[in-house]
């Protein structure tokens, strides 16, 4: 059973993730970087400022909005999870080094992606009847393109809402908890999932707001301390950090002989697995992080796109990164390990007294941020498809299902969990390039307005 299981999973795979969704995902990036001029890269040093300088804001947002910097937390919050420690050893494991080579490519492109359909949601947004913003996919798909288009926001919808319940945002990230728990501090199942339960309703019934500063308070530190982490290892293995980037850089182009349980990789498998993960992880094009960035307090939708294209940039460039490089220089991608077991192994050798327990820390805090994500991108969607009548009904469902995880050993939600995943991506790479004049205009408006605004100032 769980064979022909894994056979289907494969095939999903191959088809939703396959090279030709590679390419369109890749294409649509390259058509929209050639559209703005490169803006991910003109405009990174101004918004990796703007971002950074939001941290010590004070200002809260009102009128049931998020200010632009926990818009961008709550984004990562969706986007940095196990992904970010399991997934690049195994795409290092299948692809080879040279993987991480194509999640930066992937990256790059893929933040003019995410410049392109935040811009497009906070452009795009409406307020619901209890005066919050809502935006996403679903509504510039249908207010952009035209009613004649709802069929395909619907299916944004749908797609969605099915992801957020019975794929990425519960019971793969809750068996991550359970999982790690149990096994490296020897905490039973049972306490662990009522003890997450809890913490998942308290967050999740206070909403937005609730969800907001939980992401906005966790986020940094969970990041900040994987960085620190790896950094650490690094720094053990000092010597052998170029080593490294030479072996990414050449097996981006070359093929890597089979070394010990390695399966050996051509530069197209590389290439793919590169891609596909880094795609996976930062989720630019796939439409979930301008839902939760329609929400943004902010007058210019480009502001917001410029903001929001920084957490692919932390996602991918910084934190797969550096995880990639930390399977490298320890030398544990030659052996017979995948997943979070070698990233386990890693720590263990780069930080033995307790690189192990901060991994286990980092594990949790990732995969518990992402459930409160996932929990708001089907909210907004559920939203979209009934009404806000629905929201508690979906929590009190979102809240069950969480607390079912554990129990749950249903390798066949994974099948479920590709297919809504990567089927979110059609409906919305289509808005994007329908919609990039729009979004060009909008670039150009606020880059007239940052020039007045310094003419003022020097004036």
């Amino acid at each position: 059973m769980l064979q022909t299981i894994e056979s289907i999973n494969n095939v999903v795979n191959n088809f939703i993730w396959g090279v030709p969704a590679m390419i369109c995902i890749i294409g649509v990036g390259l058509y929209l970087s050639l559209r703005t001029g490169f803006v991910q890269i003109r405009k990174f040093p101004y918004a990796l400022k703007t971002t950074l300088g939001r941290i010590f804001k004070k200002k809260e947002a009102s009128d049931g909005s998020m200010t632009p910097f926990q818009a961008v937390c709550t984004a990562l919050a969706g986007t940095v999870g196990t992904g970010n420690i399991a997934g690049v050893a195994g795409a290092i494991a299948i692809g080879g080094p040279g993987a991480v080579f194509w999640m930066w490519v992937s990256a790059l492109l893929g933040m003019c992606t995410k410049f392109t359909e935040v811009t497009l949601a906070v452009h795009f947004r409406e307020r619901n009847r209890h005066g919050d913003y809502v935006g996403g996919p679903m509504y510039y798909i249908e207010n952009g393109l035209g009613k004649s288009y709802k069929p395909l926001a619907v299916f944004f919808a749908v797609s969605g809402v099915l992801c957020a319940y019975f794929g990425i945002g519960t019971f793969a990230q809750v068996n991550a908890i359970v999982e790690i728990t149990q096994l490296s501090v020897g905490i039973p199942v049972i306490y662990t999932a009522i003890a997450l339960t809890v913490l998942v309703a308290v967050v999740t019934i206070g909403g937005l707001k609730s969800i907001a500063s939980v992401a906005g308070k966790i986020v940094p530190f969970m990041a900040l301390l994987y960085v620190v982490t790896t950094v650490g290892i690094l720094l053990t293995f000092a010597d052998q950090v170029p080593a490294a980037i030479s072996t990414v850089l050449t097996n981006a182009f070359s093929p890597t002989a089979a070394a010990g349980g390695f399966l050996g990789a051509t530069v197209m498998m590389a290439m793919r697995n590169g891609v596909a993960r880094g795609v996976f992880s930062n989720e630019s094009g796939l439409g979930s992080a301008p839902i939760v960035a329609a929400a943004a307090k902010t007058k210019w939708p480009a502001e917001q796109g410029l903001v929001s294209m920084t957490g692919t940039f932390i996602d991918t460039i910084i934190i797969c990164t550096l995880t990639g490089l930390t399977l490298v220089v320890t030398g544990v991608w030659k052996g017979d390990l995948n997943g979070a077991a070698m990233t386990e192994q890693a720590f263990s050798m780069g930080l033995p007294a307790f690189g192990s327990m901060l991994l286990l820390v980092g594990l949790v805090l990732f995969a518990f941020t992402t459930i409160l994500g996932w929990n708001y991108y089907g909210e907004r969607c559920v939203e979209y498809l009934i009404g806000v009548k629905a929201i508690l009904p979906y929590r009190i469902i979102f809240i069950i299902l969480v607390a079912c995880g554990p129990f749950l050993k249903l390798e066949a939600i994974w099948i479920l969990a590709d297919i809504v995943n990567g089927l979110m991506a059609i409906p919305n790479l289509i808005a994007l390039l329908a919609l990039s004049g729009v979004v060009v205009a909008e670039t150009k408006l606020y880059q007239q307005h940052l020039k007045e605004t310094k003419a003022k100032e020097n004036a």
